[in-house]
């Protein structure tokens, strides 16, 4: 059975430093389990939550990339850390009104899964006259309360989404189940590794679905097995959030 356990809040330099030794040390076993090279691996902070000042702690640490779900909570936070020169990767779902201020401030948004996202998205980076890395969000699960194109949508929606000139497509993103059973919860990375390779040989000549953003704290290790490139790591490095993970990703109880 997956465990889950209670992280406890990071708050000083050497806390930080022990949990990212931690999970480097899991993700370089698990690389090592399938034959693979743990540089191929990128960790990917979550702030969620989490005070200016911790996250200045971590970018101390060399770490220049965060991942959040809430789009203002992610612009106030990137506005007042502008010194740092921080990049911003938007995780969760977008709403059409906040699509303008995803524009402005976002290196990457991995949760692609609308058209009318994807054309208004572009539209304003024109307008802003910047470029915005993306990955595509599957619902490998088939839960209906998750986002997410279903795996036989993927398709239709790249050749939908072809023409746009200023959002680039870099890659895959999904959830897994949430179940401690590991078995239905690497099913969901399979799912994802196999539709990617899948689309690879019919893709548009500008389209890349290199990278699996796939596994979170709980789960990362499994998703590593199965091919993921980017890990998206929030408790396990920041500690146990006040709010469930349902407040942050719909489908999870």
């Amino acid at each position: 059975m997956l465990q889950r356990p209670v992280y406890p809040k990071a708050t000083s330099l050497e806390e930080f430093r022990e949990n990212f030794a931690q999970i480097q040390a899991r993700i370089v076993q698990a690389c090592e389990r399938v034959g693979r090279d743990p540089g191929t691996v990128r960790l990917l902070p979550v702030s969620k939550t989490v005070d200016e000042e911790r996250i200045r702690m971590v970018a101390s640490l060399g770490y220049s990339q965060f991942g959040e779900n809430k789009v203002q909570e992610a612009q106030t936070k990137a506005d007042a850390m502008q010194d740092l020169n921080l990049h911003w990767a938007v995780i969760g779902h977008l709403q059409t009104n906040k699509v303008k201020y995803v524009a402005r401030f976002a290196s990457e948004f991995q949760a692609l899964d609308s058209l009318r996202v994807a054309e208004l998205l572009d539209a304003r980076l024109e307008i802003e006259d910047r470029y915005l890395d993306v990955h595509i969000q599957i619902n490998t699960s088939g839960e209906e309360s998750k986002y997410g194109l279903a795996p036989q949508e993927l398709a239709d929606f790249i050749q939908s989404i072809k023409d746009l000139k200023r959002i680039r497509v870099k890659g895959l993103m999904t959830l897994a189940i949430l179940s401690g059973d590991p078995v239905k919860v690497r099913q969901c990375f399979v799912l994802l590794r196999q539709l990617r390779e899948q689309m690879q040989t019919n893709l548009p000549e500008h389209m890349r679905l290199d990278d699996l953003s796939m596994g979170m704290s709980g789960d990362f290790e499994i998703a590593i097995e199965e091919g993921a490139t980017t890990v998206r790591i929030g408790q396990a490095l920041f500690g146990a959030r006040a709010l469930p993970d349902s407040h942050y990703w719909p489908g999870i109880n």
